[in-house]
């Protein structure tokens, strides 16, 4: 075990030197340096909540992050608004908030008691110097100051002016299978009382998959229209493959393992967090998963953001290799990206994939990808977890109006429902 650890050593400095590249949807929340860490988009300070604000007021986004470098950095952000498709629209900046362009991020605090050294950094918006003014799709880029051309991380959240209401169902009988291995989801738009003059061309949807966008719907058509009603029924596009649940795991104490975590060691700089093997799954297996998330917090559930210390967790997957890709470990954790990074190697000697990832106290959600070699792959379930119709799934629906005339999409309409058979 010890000789284990210390040869995780070297990925450990690489950790500090490299930025990883790879392809990045515009709505991600992403941390383009390996210095920072544990990025997260809150609303009202609701855990687990989409991003998604009220425009009225008295409601508020917060986003949050670590510096594992330890010592306080000068940040610098920057507001945009967006299009539906998440592309930055025409608006000048006095047309969609009031305040500075630019500011500093001026909420930070040093890490109290542990052994990774880091610096907790956080920003509200709305605030003293910003204020926000229309609805729509928000990208928050951050700097570090001197160096406002290459951004160390995006944020992203939405602002909901509601006028439209959209009811969802979701099923394991699809067409293209009989409860199996997909979900289809429907959704009806009520825009009873909601002027549109013409809705079919007026009005654009994105629909997701336990908040995945690489998996998500957009360019979509009614099915049927009626009075004040538009019908999404029996699209093959807002098929999903099912999945299986989540996998999890706790680390809430540096010396006793917890959920799912089998050993834990110190190398006399770090914690390290060794969870149980996992195995492929070969059937569905119910659990009370949180569709992917994850809950900062540690032992005593005090100053969970500046106490909780970090652990180099290590990740072991049982299974034989799978030719022609790769295996990933998926979920917030790591942005639900895929990049080299999040990347398992295969050990041919203990015929598994292994991968150690710097993670902060708390309660986590993952799961097992696998993507094959060509540029176009998408992340697949299958053969790490299976897909099953009986997974417990989150789908949000957005809803969006651009009137003639108008030059950005107003986010009119927004629902979320947790399949459960």
């Amino acid at each position: 075990m010890k000789r284990f650890i210390f040869n995780c050593r070297r990925p450990i400095l690489l950790l500090s030197m490299l930025v990883f590249s790879c392809v990045v949807w515009a709505q991600e929340n992403i941390c383009f340096s390996p210095r920072l860490k544990t990025l997260q988009v809150k609303v009202d300070g609701q855990w687990g909540s989409a991003p998604v604000m009220l425009l009225s007021a008295g409601h508020y986004v917060e986003i949050s992050f670590d510096d594992l470098q330890g010592n306080y950095e000068r940040y610098i952000y920057t507001i945009t608004h967006c299009n539906a498709d998440w592309t930055s629209s025409e608006l000048l900046t006095s047309e969609y908030m009031t305040g500075f362009s630019q500011s500093t991020i001026d909420n930070y605090k040093p890490s109290i008691g542990t052994e990774m050294k880091y610096c907790h950094y956080s920003l509200r918006l709305p605030n003293a110097n910003t204020r926000l003014l229309i609805s729509g799709n928000y990208r928050v880029d951050i700097f570090e100051e001197g160096n406002e051309d290459q951004p160390v991380a995006q944020a992203c959240f939405s602002i909901i002016e509601p006028h439209v209401g959209v009811e969802m169902n979701v099923s394991g009988n699809t067409d293209i299978d009989t409860y199996e291995a997909h979900q289809q989801v429907g959704f009806t738009i009520n825009y009873s009382g909601y002027k549109l003059s013409n809705p079919v061309s007026e009005l654009k949807y994105v629909v997701t998959q336990n908040r995945r966008w690489d998996t998500h719907v957009t360019d979509l058509q009614p099915s049927l229209m009626q009075v004040n009603r538009l019908i999404f029924n029996h699209n093959r596009r807002l098929i999903f493959p099912a999945g299986n649940e989540y996998r999890r795991f706790e680390m809430l104490d540096p010396y006793v393992p917890t959920l799912r975590v089998n050993e834990m060691a110190y190398d006399n700089t770090y914690y390290h967090a060794f969870l149980f093997v996992d195995e492929q799954r070969i059937n569905y297996l119910y659990d009370e998963d949180q569709n992917g998330r994850y809950y900062i917090r540690n032992n005593d559930n005090e100053e969970n953001d500046t106490e909780s210390d970090y652990f180099f967790t290590h990740f072991t997957l049982q299974m034989p290799e799978v030719p022609g890709g790769n295996v990933y470990v998926y979920g917030d954790l790591t942005h639900n990206r895929i990049d080299e990074s999040h990347k398992m190697e295969y050990n041919l000697v203990d015929h598994q994939y292994e991968l150690m990832l710097p993670l902060k106290q708390g309660s986590y959600n993952y799961m097992y990808m696998y993507v094959g070699d060509d540029a176009t792959s998408t992340p697949l379930t299958q053969p790490c977890e299976g897909n099953y119709h009986q997974t417990e799934n989150e789908y949000d629906v957005f809803v969006y109006h651009r009137p003639f005339g108008l030059r950005y999409d107003k986010l009119i309409g927004f629902q979320k429902l947790k399949y459960k058979e």
